[in-house]
């Protein structure tokens, strides 16, 4: 009897932490469109949601209230996470055939499809962008390419050489190991995926750190991953700022590196990646051109162009920041992106199906795209629309459009990453490619006219890693992602990814005897 007694005691005791555990890692919340749903907000290791010693607020910007109290990690569980993934890569996941890792991230496109609502509208509670966005393209997006790499999962192959009868030679695609996979706030959950899926159908394990702006959609996922059965380890997730990531950029046992965010901090984890030798793959930022020649179709160059900068309030790294407009149609354009923009740009809080531009993700990046904005003004640019601080609650702002500008000023030559957008006049081909060409950046670019050939011509012209012809920023899963110069190197999407996921090895087999 004393036994039994002291046996539900131990497992009360057992449950009452669980339970306690359970409720410290998730908070239950209620989002704007009232929909109530328990949030994690711990750190996802070995398939669990564990506590840390120090918390970070993330807020909504559209009202600048505090959503949930999120874990951040330490060096401490950094270490964890990343020996995690390790002890997961030796014992199972890199040896588990490709036919597996593919029906497990199969699984995991199912469930996010079935939680697009849930974490659609999560995104947008947290980043501030409008739910139409989050429904109708990241979400859908993360589906896609989920289910392209699950189908990549298997048919990851080498090559086969023969040089010559007594020589046979073939060569291995192999995982690269622990993969550090770094996120940052504006496209959280579409990013993630963008690096997750051809890691993992490539067979390596890994640990993704968000950005401490926007990680509740990240976490959310963190669930589904579970709950698709991939084994403990494969996948960790962590929370917090800067120093979270030098930590993990830093340990010892990450095999790569792929970043995606600011220059100045692509170059520290350049450095940082140097002393292990460890390969980087760096997605930063762009001061893309957008080039509108007199025989392109007006109206269409206008909408393209528009989507190209204001969409997501500005904040894309690929954004056609830079408009070159041929001389004889330069006020024409002009007349019609301004009308264009105030037709289209409706501001307002992101669970109204009618907006289009939210606020800025935060008082800092706000205050950071104003100070370009007031530095033009002063440079003499001419602000054609726009401009200006919402008054009220938020960090919203009006879309912003300067002419006259010149190509030495800071708003021409340095990304803002907000909607603010330069249109310039040029005469010939011969001085718009070199005008879009003078810039650090080599991100995208794009073309609009009606002569193929000319377009054709023009892009490969362009020190630019992407460029579209007659449309902007409709990127594509498929299609590799990915910039020239201070814009970074490696690709992300497509193939490509997995090229940057893998290495080679080559085998050599001597069929014959020393004569």
């Amino acid at each position: 009897m004393i036994f039994r007694l002291q046996f539900r005691e131990n497992i009360r005791s057992v449950v009452n932490r669980v339970q306690h555990r359970c409720k410290c890692t998730s908070a239950r919340l209620v989002l704007p469109n009232g929909i109530a749903y328990d949030q994690p907000v711990g750190l996802f290791v070995d398939n669990e949601f564990r506590e840390s010693q120090t918390k970070f607020p993330t807020f909504c910007p559209a009202t600048t209230q505090e959503i949930a109290q999120v874990f951040s990690a330490s060096a401490v569980e950094v270490d964890h996470a990343v020996h995690a993934a390790r002890s997961a890569f030796t014992a199972e996941w890199a040896s588990l055939p490709g036919t597996e890792r593919g029906q497990l991230l199969y699984r995991l496109s199912n469930l996010v499809e079935q939680n697009l609502e849930l974490l659609g509208s999560i995104e947008s509670w947290d980043t501030g962008k409008p739910l139409t966005a989050s429904l109708t393209e990241d979400i859908p997006e993360c589906v896609n390419v989920l289910r392209y790499y699950a189908g990549w999962a298997d048919k990851i192959y080498g090559n086969t050489i023969q040089p010559f009868p007594e020589k046979f030679a073939y060569s291995l695609r192999q995982p690269i190991g622990v993969c550090g996979l770094i996120v940052p706030w504006n496209y959280p959950l579409m990013l993630s995926i963008w690096k997750l899926a051809p890691a993992l159908a490539a067979g390596n394990t890994v640990v993704l750190k968000s950005s401490e702006h926007s990680p509740l959609s990240i976490l959310y996922l963190a669930g589904l991953i579970k709950q698709a059965g991939f084994p403990p380890g494969t996948i960790n997730i962590i929370s917090g700022d800067g120093l979270i990531g030098k930590n993990l950029v830093q340990h010892s046992e990450i095999s790569k590196i792929s970043f995606t965010g600011s220059v100045v901090t692509g170059k520290s984890i350049m450095k940082l990646a140097a002393d292990s030798l460890i390969p980087v793959t760096l997605e930063l930022g762009g001061k893309s051109a957008a080039i509108i020649y007199a025989d392109a179709d007006l109206d269409q160059a206008v909408k393209w162009c528009h989507a190209g900068i204001m969409s997501n309030m500005g904040q894309i790294c690929t954004g056609t920041s830079r408009i070159f407009v041929q001389e004889t149609i330069h006020d024409e354009f002009m007349g019609k992106l301004k009308s264009y923009t105030a037709q289209k740009s409706k501001i307002g809080m992101p669970f109204d199906l009618n907006t289009f531009q939210g606020p800025q993700i935060s008082k800092q990046q706000l205050d950071s795209i104003m100070g370009y904005i007031n530095t033009a003004l002063s440079e003499g640019a001419n602000l054609v629309h726009g401009g200006k601080k919402i008054p009220g609650k938020g960090h919203f702002m009006e879309p912003t459009i300067f002419s006259n500008v010149k190509d030495k000023m800071a708003i021409v030559n340095e990304e803002i990453f907000g909607p603010v957008v330069t249109i310039s006049s040029f005469t010939d081909s011969r001085e718009v490619i070199r005008r879009a060409n003078s810039t650090a950046y080599g991100l995208a670019a794009a073309v609009f006219t009606s002569d193929i050939s000319r377009a054709m011509t023009v892009a490969r012209r362009l020190d630019a890693g992407m460029v579209w012809i007659n449309s902007s920023n409709d990127s594509d899963f498929r299609v590799p992602f990915g910039g020239f110069k201070q814009s970074g190197f490696g690709k992300e999407l497509g193939d490509y990814a997995i090229k940057c996921y893998t290495q080679e090895k080559n085998v050599h087999v001597n069929l014959g005897t020393i004569l």
